[in-house]
């Protein structure tokens, strides 16, 4: 049973802070202190005891509270807490800094005090043009345009012309950002949901959905969210139709916009992180060893920065992306005992950070760490992580739910576990059927299957042959080789038909493609 802090908030939010945070809500409690709030710093100390929410226990140890006023009590914590919080990480944050300066604003405003009011204003402004925010720059116009209206000054008609202009530049960027950050999201989304194009018919469907929602202006527009959110979407686009090169060309650009303008990675350090990850993913799906290293290497200093370890988004991030690239190395390199190495300690950086994964992920490092115990031979172990994901409801990557099964039924078939294969290949078959996840790679994997359980050693290898040429003729074919982005069956059958182990003919490639490149483009 997973522990009820998962449903607790305020627990939840206690146990994420840091100790410089948790200190500094103390000093912050004293600078305003009452007897309510004595009680709400026992409460805190209550619950930053706990290893699990459980208000019985809570209720105990705070003497003199009943059940009543314990619901008060909490909300009175949480919104002190998020006030410390605030105080505390203003200056590391631009739209902390422009919302204070927009609070003041509203403040003097409320008071009066327009030509002061318009100061806070100015200088915000000021910040919100140098760093792109839009959003936020429509609010602060909108409230100079109700001081002008009440204040007369001798620059009245110049400062209306130039609050027009400002006011018409920023609906445009809004505007365009909205379009182009929707048209991400929504194909993002799709994805998740579904994983990569199924068939050339749902492809065209992303084609032409691409295509209807992309401005006609698109390519040629220059600010940084305005491309940042284009590149973006033409990395799901890509992604999802396995046109790999063009992922990597995106996911390129994605990440020279912080290059160019390292500021950036400050302000939108999120964005940039996803961006390192979806380089390296490029990467790993082209088999671009060298360049893999390299950003992989990058990627690494990043996570050692102050500014990566200034907060815990970023901190779990970064973990979550850097342990899917490294565990990508492995499984690209043939390295999987290496690999397997790494398990336990991302295992207890999964538990340690579960509060903040989505399943989506955990789905994914299971996934990974299955395909490591399935290349090292460890067949049992990889049926074991496989079930987790099979076990789970069908209500996200439908791709990912499709190869876990067939990775499971090839598990099995290495283990030599003849009484289920027939009754198992016939399941895996109707679900990827219904998933319309089937291929003619796929086709020819259950054919073997089904056909070849009970041969002898001599009598497999040459089927094994027929069906390692069958299939390396679809390897140039993506709308054949879905299979080869979850489960490399060539190097597979390459092993079963040399008598080598999977990883050994993985390195054997390594060694001969790592010094090639892409045509940078």
């Amino acid at each position: 049973m997973m522990p009820n802090r998962q449903t607790d908030i305020l627990f939840q939010l206690i146990q994420a802070m840091e100790k410089a945070e948790k200190r500094h809500f103390k000093l912050y409690i004293k600078k305003n202190s009452s007897r309510e709030d004595l009680k709400i710093v026992r409460l805190f100390d209550a619950l930053d005891k706990m290893t699990e929410y459980d208000e019985r226990q809570l209720l105990k140890k705070l003497a003199g509270v009943e059940k009543p006023q314990l619901a008060n009590l909490k909300t009175h914590l949480h919104k002190q807490i998020m006030a410390s919080l605030r105080d505390l990480k203003s200056k590391d944050s631009v739209e902390l800094q422009l919302n204070e300066l927009l609070d003041y604003g509203r403040i003097l405003y409320n008071k009066g005090l327009f030509a002061q009011s318009l100061k806070f204003l100015d200088k915000a402004k000021e910040i919100g043009f140098t760093h792109g925010k839009y959003n936020f720059l429509s609010q602060v116009i909108s409230l100079e345009k109700k001081i002008e209206g009440l204040y007369i000054t001798r620059s009245m008609h110049e400062r209306a012309e130039q609050l027009s202009k400002e006011a018409i530049e920023v609906s445009a960027h809004i505007y365009q950002v909205f379009q182009l950050s929707n048209l991400a999201v929504r194909l993002y989304s799709f994805y998740i949901q579904n994983g990569h194009a199924l068939n050339l018919e749902e492809e065209e469907k992303i084609k032409q959905f691409f295509e209807e929602n992309l401005p006609a202006n698109a390519n040629s527009l220059d600010g940084f969210y305005e491309r940042l959110y284009l590149y973006q979407s033409y990395c799901w686009y890509s992604f999802i139709r396995q046109d790999f090169l063009m992922y990597y060309r995106y996911a390129k650009k994605w990440v020279s916009l912080f290059d160019q303008d390292p500021v950036r990675r400050k302000v939108e350090t999120g964005h940039y992180i996803k961006g390192l990850h979806n380089l390296l993913n490029a990467h790993f799906d082209l088999r671009n060893f060298k360049a893999f290293e390299t950003s992989l290497k990058e990627f690494e200093d990043f996570y050692k920065s102050p500014l990566c370890q200034q907060h815990d988004n970023f901190r779990i991030h970064t973990f979550i992306y850097l342990t899917s690239a490294r565990l990508n190395w492995h499984l690209m390199c043939g390295t999987f005992k290496e690999g397997l190495q790494q398990v336990p300690i991302i295992e207890e950086n999964i538990r340690k950070f579960e509060l903040h994964l989505d399943k989506h992920r955990v789905l994914v490092f299971n996934y990974k760490i299955a395909s490591l115990h399935f290349g090292y031979g460890n067949f049992k172990a990889a049926i074991d992580y496989l079930q987790n994901i099979i076990h789970e409801p069908l209500d996200l990557r439908y791709d990912l739910h499709s190869y876990a099964r067939l990775m499971h039924l090839m598990a099995h078939y290495e283990l030599g576990n003849d009484m289920i294969i027939e009754s198992l290949a016939k399941s895996v078959y109707r679900f990827m059927a219904k998933m319309k996840n089937l291929t003619a790679v796929e086709e020819a994997i259950f054919t073997f299957l089904r056909k070849n359980i009970h041969l002898s050693p001599r009598q497999l290898k040459p089927e094994l042959e027929k069906l390692l040429a069958q299939i390396k003729q679809f390897e140039k074919d993506r709308h054949q080789t879905k299979a080869f982005a979850y489960l490399d069956i060539i190097s597979w059958l390459e092993g079963k038909v040399s008598g080598k182990p999977m990883g050994a003919i993985l390195q054997e490639k390594f060694k001969k493609s790592k010094h090639r490149t892409i045509v940078q483009q």
